[in-house]
């Protein structure tokens, strides 16, 4: 079960329309697969999604890196070894889609290797999850249309709207849009992605009270120490740390520090190894958790169904799993399908999905 060999290769695929948030805008998966061989034959597979504006790192770099520094760390270890994997690439600061891709090839390598499913291996709760579907930029009209069309095609009923425009008053309208438009039938919080001061998400907050919002997520940036622990103490409602908390000492710092009383775990940062600290950090400390998206393909989307579905706080809340709907092509041969709501674990060993070769070809951006 030796390492010999970690490939990564950038691809591009273009999507539907573009994807709009207040730190950035996507017009294509520019994300990289990640193959880890061994001396066995098994290939495990995981993606790097770049994100420049949350955490730096470009599809360029991340080829760049894993290719110069990390492949050559990890090359001659065993799939057992992730404890060493995890040290060795921690030497490196940052580049965390990169990391991560690693660390999920290697599980998926083990799972293959072993004949056994990687949510298996990781705890094996249950083997599906529910879907949240994220609402980006829009006018009002638009963002119920899309809603509407989300609950009759995969009867998605979790939305998280991506907020934090101004004036305040642009989301404001559009989630208010949503909750007359469906009531109680759906569930609904907000992500600013730090796009609001302080104050302006306490209004903000104020103004929503009436709306029965799950969670609201990183509406002020983490860097405006005081005035986030202020707006927290004020938000009736569970306010979850995102991009502020990916590692289980920012978790500690953010939590104890009062500016965040939930997290939101994404394996496309994490993997499966530091994922799994988090988790039982949250677990520890009570609290609530929701399982996120980097804007995955479907290949990222099935490794976080395949960690979410391990256990029972992460498989409680519906997790954002659909980003992949606005994808123009994906690289699976066999396509991820959303029904009633929700995503299943596939049946075979691993993360039980196969790249198909074709599309790679056609996808890929170093031929």
């Amino acid at each position: 079960m030796k390492i010999t060999e970690v490939e990564a290769i950038p691809f591009a695929i273009p999507y539907r329309k573009p994807l709009r948030f207040a730190s950035g805008e996507v017009h294509a998966a520019e994300h990289v697969l990640v193959r880890v061989h061994t001396d066995d034959g098994v290939i495990g597979i995981a993606e790097a999604p770049p994100r420049p504006f949350t955490y730096g790192e470009t599809q360029d770099g991340v080829v760049a890196v894993i290719r110069k520094l990390f492949a050559p760390r990890v090359v001659g270890l065993t799939l057992m070894q992730r404890e060493t994997l995890h040290s060795r690439l921690s030497h490196t600061v940052g580049n965390p889609a990169a990391k991560a891709a690693i660390d999920m090839a290697v599980w998926d390598a083990l799972g293959r290797t072993l004949d056994v499913q990687v949510t298996e291996l990781l705890g094996g709760y249950t083997d599906r999850m529910r879907v949240c579907h994220m609402l980006g930029f829009d006018d009002p009209a638009a963002m119920v249309a899309e809603t509407e069309r989300m609950r009759e095609q995969h009867g998605i009923s979790t939305f998280k709207v991506k907020v934090g425009r101004r004036p305040v008053g642009l989301d404001i309208a559009v989630v208010r849009a949503l909750r007359e438009r469906f009531g109680d039938d759906i569930e609904l919080y907000i992500d600013g992605n730090r796009g609001w001061t302080a104050s302006e998400s306490a209004a903000a907050m104020a103004q929503m009270a009436d709306l029965g919002l799950l969670f609201a997520e990183e509406l002020c940036p983490a860097d405006d120490v005081l005035g986030r622990r202020w707006l927290v103490s004020r938000v009736g409602i569970p306010f979850i740390a995102d991009e502020s908390a990916p590692t289980p000492a920012d978790v500690t710092r953010e939590v104890l520090g009062g500016s965040a009383t939930a997290v939101s775990i994404k394996t496309a940062r994490t993997g499966f190894t530091v994922s799994q600290r988090v988790h039982h950090l949250a677990e520890g400390l009570g609290l609530e958790v929701v399982m996120g998206n980097q804007i995955d393909g479907q290949l990222g989307s099935i490794c976080t169904v395949a960690f979410g579905a391990a256990y029972p706080l992460t498989s409680r809340r519906a997790g954002e799993l659909s980003n992949f709907l606005d994808m123009s092509d994906d690289l699976l041969t066999e396509p991820l399908t959303i029904r009633d709501g929700e995503l299943t674990i596939r049946s075979g060993a691993g993360l039980g999905v196969d790249i198909d070769p074709e599309k790679l070809v056609r996808y890929r951006q170093d031929n």
